[in-house]
């Protein structure tokens, strides 16, 4: 078995194919060798989407999630001309946490996701040219974060903050000098639907926009982000405010927010 692995791989090479014009094994080369990995690809990008594994785009979080409910990541692509991320899990029951449009954003996202057990977390870029370029991290937890309601939900105190949106702005954060970072906090208790009793019900789409009403990045969301999701974006340079945020939820309940 080894042998024809090698044979293959050697095959694969002598073609000149990039990694993901076809199967070098089961796994299709996954560092993390997950089961699940061909499926997901499939169903996140498309069958025939010309992909490989890149160290380019990073995905950094921890290596125990202390709370599965709250488990923060950072996904950073060192690529040009990006135009989508999209996040997701292999191990959760559902899959995709995240797609963010950059538009005039950098290609940089921070948030935290619920995590139902030890998985491999992954970051799928589109570049212009149509290739994606695929990381991804390894987090390891005891699991449930996607099976047991958030604190608003239990204490009820939910709907009296929902779609409250606050912002905050830092200058030349970490990694991007001469730019600057917005965290934004969108309260909405996100139920995945899996908790007995209690419905589907989450933030779906996101746009920020600038003083001129321009967009600056477009992000759809679903059931894994956390509960009250906080969400960080890069920009350089910063985009003339006051900056606007406008949204909606499945069940059609509106944002529109102007930040100070």
């Amino acid at each position: 078995m080894q042998r024809r692995r090698l044979i293959a791989a050697a095959s694969l090479l002598a073609t000149g194919l990039p990694p993901g014009c076809a199967l070098a094994d089961e796994f299709e080369g996954d560092p993390y060798r997950s089961h699940l990995w061909p499926a997901l690809r499939a169903e996140t990008i498309g069958a025939k989407a010309r992909w490989r594994f890149d160290d380019r785009v990073e995905v950094q979080g921890p290596a125990f999630a202390e709370d599965p409910m709250n488990v923060p990541v950072t996904v950073r692509a060192r690529l040009d001309g990006v135009q989508r991320i999209v996040v997701v899990v292999d191990r959760n029951p559902i899959k995709k946490v995240l797609e963010l449009q950059p538009v005039a954003a950098l290609p940089v996202v921070s948030f935290r996701f619920k995590l139902e057990q030890a998985s491999p977390v992954r970051a799928l870029v589109q570049t212009q040219d149509g290739q994606w370029h695929v990381g991804g991290t390894w987090v390891d937890s005891a699991g449930g974060g996607c099976t047991v309601s958030g604190a608003t939900r239990a204490d009820g105190s939910w709907s009296k903050t929902l779609g409250e949106v606050s912002g905050r702005s830092f200058s030349s954060p970490p990694g991007n000098e001469g730019g600057s970072r917005l965290r934004l906090r969108i309260m909405h208790p996100m139920d995945t639907g899996l908790v007995s009793g209690i419905p589907a019900f989450y933030l779906s789409r996101l746009s920020l926009r600038d003083a001129r009403q321009r967009e600056l990045l477009r992000l759809q969301t679903f059931e894994p982000l956390s509960e009250n999701p906080v969400l960080s974006f890069d920009f350089r340079p910063a985009p003339p405010g006051p900056l606007r945020v406008v949204g909606t939820d499945n069940n059609g309940n509106r944002i529109d927010t102007v930040l100070p």
